[in-house]
């Protein structure tokens, strides 16, 4: 499996995730402007998986919990955003 493969396979694993957590896939939606419709429409999408992945490292405890529950490591979801689109852009706070 190539980089980008990966990429996009952690940003699914990722989504399923977030689908198993109310809480978290609610603060995802209202935070992206998404609906339940669209997000099943674009699940593939690597710019919807990219911007799954941006959610999930902005909350360090998130990340682990992530992480932790897909057996990987936690760095491994920085390395995976950096290969999808807007990667390369720097993050700012």
């Amino acid at each position: 499996m190539d980089r980008q493969d990966f990429a996009q396979t952690l940003g699914l694993r990722a989504l399923a995730w977030l689908a198993g957590d109310e809480e978290h896939l609610g603060a995802f939606m209202a935070q992206s402007g998404i609906g339940a419709g669209e997000l099943k429409a674009r699940a593939a999408e690597p710019e919807l998986l990219a911007a799954i992945l941006d959610f999930i490292l902005g909350d360090e405890s998130m990340v682990l919990a992530f992480a932790g529950a897909a057996a990987l490591d936690p760095a491994l979801v920085a390395q995976a955003r950096a290969r999808l689109p807007g990667g390369d852009t720097p993050f700012w706070t």
